[in-house]
């Protein structure tokens, strides 16, 4: 029995995460069908967003009331659907904030996976790593490009608290995993005293220098193919960034990392990371902690990490006053120094 202290426990919640699947797969059906672009251009009825989207009425209506129910549209008086402003500023594909490209691949690439959930608990391991070349080279080509908006603001973010729009002399980086390059180029665009060496597969450095040229900075980047556990990556750099790439090497692998990337840097040198942080006792935040669930799924030894962790890596690597930065993103970024 309830009281004025203990509100009644209901199953509300156990029900919503029942349909847990349903808004990201109807978000994916509403960008596969161009309907937040199209509502950008103006309110629309149902019979004018399915004569524009060249998809069934039914189909469109009954979407587009989905979409209001989860407050990404909102419907007029006269039957007219709009934008609301997330959906406008996260999920137009020509807003500078567009957040859809990863939501684009969760019917075709991240589902799929995850129906296997049930024997990788009980064995611990994927069906197939993608933290690997031969299986992960391909999956990473098609996926990179459609997270650079996760990161290009941290990226940014970082830039700006290195000063490096004030370097007086050439400032190297190296750009670990570069997938899309989305950290170089954030650093790239700040300074044309910037250099960036991206290292990543093959396949996916052909991302890589696509999205440079896209910006404007590919004269500033080049490319080194390689795995980033045996590539030599030299020495001499002045910033190194890993972004997200910790959670699919795992802790020994990661630890490892750490101190080849302290002996590339020079003195003073600074390193930068990017992962979906936990708390220490793993209670929180319930990103990090379902993103845990994703390494499992998807990387033979992947997980999340508390600042804490990471934190002692980096010290024991040799590294220096790990601290973090707030940035825009899932977590803050973690700098640490090399000894000067």
């Amino acid at each position: 029995m309830s009281t004025p202290e203990t509100p009644a426990v209901t199953p509300e919640r156990i029900m919503q995460f029942t349909w847990g699947y349903a808004p990201p797969l109807i978000i994916e059906a509403a960008l596969r069908h161009g309907i937040f672009d199209l509502l950008d251009k103006g309110p629309k009825t149902v019979e004018e967003a399915a004569g524009a989207s060249g998809v069934s009425e039914r189909g469109v209506r009954i979407l587009m009331n989905a979409l209001t129910g989860l407050q990404l549209l909102s419907k007029g008086p006269a039957g007219k659907y709009a934008l609301t402003p997330e959906s406008a500023a996260f999920l137009v594909s020509t807003k500078p904030g567009f957040q859809g490209g990863i939501i684009r691949h969760i019917s075709a690439h991240l589902i799929p996976k995850w129906l296997h959930l049930n024997e990788i608990v009980r064995t611990g391991r994927p069906e197939g790593a993608v933290n690997n070349e031969s299986s992960g080279a391909a999956f990473f080509q098609k996926f990179v490009e459609d997270i650079f908006p996760m990161s290009y603001p941290a990226a940014q973010a970082l830039a700006a608290h290195l000063k490096v729009a004030d370097a007086q002399k050439p400032v190297k980086v190296l750009d670990l995993a570069a997938g899309s390059g989305v950290w170089g180029i954030g650093l790239a665009q700040s300074s044309p005293q910037v250099t960036v060496t991206a290292v990543d597969w093959p396949e996916v450095l052909q991302v890589t220098q696509r999205v440079a040229e896209r910006f404007g900075v590919s004269k500033q980047f080049r490319f080194m193919s390689g795995d980033l556990n045996t590539a030599d990556f030299g020495a001499g750099y002045d910033v190194t960034t890993l972004g997200q790439i910790l959670h699919s090497e795992g802790e020994r692998r990661s630890r490892a990392l750490l101190g080849k990337l302290f002996r590339a840097l020079v003195p003073g040198g600074t390193i930068a990371i990017a992962e979906f942080l936990v708390n220490e006792d793993r209670t929180g935040p319930a990103m990090g902690l379902i993103f845990a669930v994703n390494m499992l799924v998807n990387t033979d030894d992947g997980d999340t990490f508390s600042f804490d962790e990471i934190s002692a890596w980096l010290r024991e690597a040799g590294f220096e006053n790990p601290r973090t930065l707030d940035s825009p993103g899932p977590s803050p970024l973690i700098l640490a120094n090399k000894p000067k």
